[in-house]
């Protein structure tokens, strides 16, 4: 097996990464569009990780810090390559750059009903706050 390789995403990996989280990612979001993402990117040029084998798109995590908390979204990695340390390096790799930009607490977007994610944070170390509620309002429709 070839080395995994991580790098941050560029506009011209966006269509890849959306029609990888159809396949990847567990439940979808309102900004899983392309201009949504064109927007992460273009205002953090850093927050989308990639990470490649052997050229092929395998896993992403978003690593998004507003200067005061860190927040984790879209872990996702292609299902026949679970198990295989992927995930692990992404996390990895978004911590170091939590750190590197100051921050001290990172939380992530974990939906209820994905058992198999909820494994794998707390196989990450993370847990859940159980007194907190995330509260949402949609800005558009």
């Amino acid at each position: 097996m070839t080395a995994l390789h991580l790098r941050a995403a560029a506009p011209a990996d966006l269509d890849a990464v959306l029609a990888f989280w159809k396949t990847a990612a567990e439940g979808t979001s309102i900004s899983d569009d392309r201009d949504g993402v064109e927007r992460l990117v273009a205002r953090d040029p850093e927050a989308l990780i990639l990470a490649e084998r052997d050229g092929e798109l395998v896993g992403t995590v978003i690593a998004g810090f507003d200067g005061w908390r860190c927040h984790l979204y879209r872990l996702a990695v292609h299902p026949q390559r679970r198990r295989q340390g992927i995930g692990s390096a992404l996390l990895t790799a978004a911590e170091e750059r939590f750190v590197r930009l100051g921050g001290r607490r990172a939380d992530a977007m974990v939906l209820v009903r994905n058992e198999t994610g909820q494994h794998a944070w707390r196989a990450a170390g993370y847990a859940p706050e159980e007194k907190w509620r995330r509260w949402v309002k949609h800005l558009t429709d």
